[in-house]
C-alpha cells in the first residue's frame, strides 16, 4: 500500500478509551504513518490517535436516560458518516458503546469497508438475537471475556477472544506501597478508595449516596480515610460541586480528591465502593474487596428486569460465574448497606477472595493489545 493506511476508530466512552489505547499505539508503531481518526480520549490521542468530535457527547448510560441526548448523539453520528464518506478508512474499528457503533458499522460496512467491534455487546446477558444484527454489523467482533466465544460459536459469527489490555498492564501482585506515596498517603492509613462512575449522570446519582456511605463508615471508623478520584476534568468539577453542596463534606471529614488516578487510588486502597460497569473489573486485578452499586432511572430498571437473563452483572461474578463480591441495585444502594458491607471488609482476611481474583487475572492476561492490533492487521488484508 503506497498511501498511508487509514483505521477509523470510535470509543464512546473513558472504558474504550482506556482499552483502544494500546492497540492503537500497537498499530502505529506496525504503521508509524496510518491515519488513526475517529472519536476517542485522551489515552487514544496520547498514542497517536485524531479525535473529531470530544468523547463526551457519547458518554451517556441508560435506556432512558440516553434520550435527552439523542439529538447530540445523532448530530455527531451525522457528521462522523459524512467525514469517512469524504475521507474513507481502511477498517473500522468501533469500540464498545454498541448503539452507536453497530450504526455506524452497518453503515461504512455498507459501503464496502470492512468492520470490526471490540468489546462484544452483552448477548450473553440479554438479547441474544442482537448476535444477528451484529453479523450484518461488522466482520469480526473482539472479545474481552473467554464465556463469550461459546455464543458466537452457536450462531456462527467470527470472533476472537484477546483478553483484556488491563489484565496485562496491572501487576499480578500491585504496589501498594508505591501507589500510597504516589497519593501522599502514609503506609499505615487505613483508606477506601470510592468511585462514583466515570459518566455525569452516574456521578449525580450515586455520589450523594456514597457520601452518605462515607459519613456511616466514619461514625464508626474514624481512622479510615477516603479516596475519590475523578475520571476527567468533567467528573472532577461535577465531584467537587457535589460535596461543596453537601454540608461541605470535604471540610469535615477525611476526604481526598484526584483527577485521572483511579488505577492509583484502587491500588493504594484496602477496600473499594464502586459504580458497577468496567472499574468493578480494574478493582478484581488491583486485587481488590470491593462493594459494587448502581441505581438506573425506574423505567430502565423495570425494563431490565424483564429482558437481563444473566445471573450477576458484575464482571467478577460474571467471570466466577458466582457471587464472589457484593452488587447492590437499585433501593438496595443505601448508605446501611454499603457501609456495613465495606466494614465487613476492613475487619475481614480476605485471603481467599484475592486469591480468587488472582486466578481470574490470569485467564484474563493475554498480551491484548498485539493480539487485537494483529486481529485487525489480518482482517484489513484477509
Amino acid at each position: 500500500m503506497t498511501r498511508p493506511l487509514r483505521i477509523g476508530m470510535v470509543a464512546g466512552e473513558p472504558s474504550g478509551d482506556v482499552l483502544a489505547a494500546g492497540m492503537v499505539a500497537e498499530l502505529k508503531r506496525q504503521y508509524p504513518n496510518a491515519i488513526i481518526e475517529g472519536i476517542g480520549g485522551p489515552n487514544m490521542i496520547k498514542n497517536g490517535f485524531h479525535s473529531l468530535f470530544d468523547m463526551e457527547t457519547l458518554s451517556v448510560m441508560g435506556l432512558v436516560e440516553v434520550l435527552s441526548h439523542l439529538p447530540a448523539i445523532l448530530k455527531v453520528k451525522k457528521q462522523l458518516l459524512t467525514h469517512f464518506e469524504k475521507n474513507p478508512p481502511d477498517i473500522f474499528v468501533g469500540i464498545d458503546a454498541p448503539d452507536f457503533n453497530l450504526r455506524v458499522e452497518k453503515t461504512l460496512k455498507a459501503r464496502g469497508i470492512k468492520t470490526m467491534h471490540y468489546v462484544s455487546p452483552t448477548v450473553w446477558a440479554w438479547r441474544e438475537k442482537r448476535i444477528h444484527k451484529i453479523a450484518k454489523a461488522c466482520n469480526r467482533v473482539l472479545g474481552l471475556f473467554p464465556f463469550e466465544q461459546q455464543v458466537y460459536d452457536k450462531y456462527q459469527v467470527p470472533y476472537t477472544f484477546v483478553g483484556h489490555t488491563m489484565a496485562d498492564a496491572i501487576a499480578i501482585e500491585p504496589d501498594q506501597k508505591a501507589a500510597r506515596q504516589s497519593l501522599g498517603l502514609d503506609s499505615d492509613q487505613r483508606v477506601l478508595a470510592v468511585l462514583p462512575g466515570s459518566r455525569r449522570g452516574e456521578v449525580e446519582t450515586l455520589l450523594p449516596v456514597f457520601l452518605e456511605t462515607i459519613e456511616a463508615i466514619h461514625s464508626k471508623q474514624s481512622d479510615i480515610t477516603f479516596v475519590i478520584p475523578a475520571a476527567n476534568e468533567h467528573r472532577l468539577a461535577q465531584i467537587n460541586d457535589i460535596l461543596s453542596n453537601s454540608d461541605n463534606a470535604q471540610a469535615r471529614l477525611p476526604i481526598k480528591i484526584s483527577q485521572g488516578t483511579a488505577r492509583e487510588a484502587m491500588i493504594a486502597s484496602d477496600v473499594i465502593l464502586l459504580a458497577s460497569g468496567t472499574a468493578t473489573l480494574e478493582a478484581m486485578l488491583c486485587k481488590r474487596p470491593m462493594v459494587a452499586a448502581y441505581k438506573l432511572a425506574p423505567l430502565t430498571y423495570r425494563i431490565m428486569q424483564r429482558i437481563y437473563k444473566a445471573p450477576f452483572f458484575t464482571l467478577p461474578n460474571l467471570l466466577a460465574n458466582e457471587a464472589i463480591i457484593p452488587e447492590l441495585l437499585q433501593d438496595d444502594v443505601n448508605a446501611e448497606n454499603m457501609s456495613k458491607q465495606l466494614l465487613n471488609f476492613f475487619e475481614s482476611d480476605n485471603s481467599v477472595l484475592i486469591s480468587r481474583f488472582t486466578d481470574l487475572h490470569h485467564t484474563l492476561k493475554c498480551n491484548a493489545d498485539k493480539t487485537a492490533a494483529k486481529a485487525v492487521v489480518e482482517e484489513l488484508f484477509a
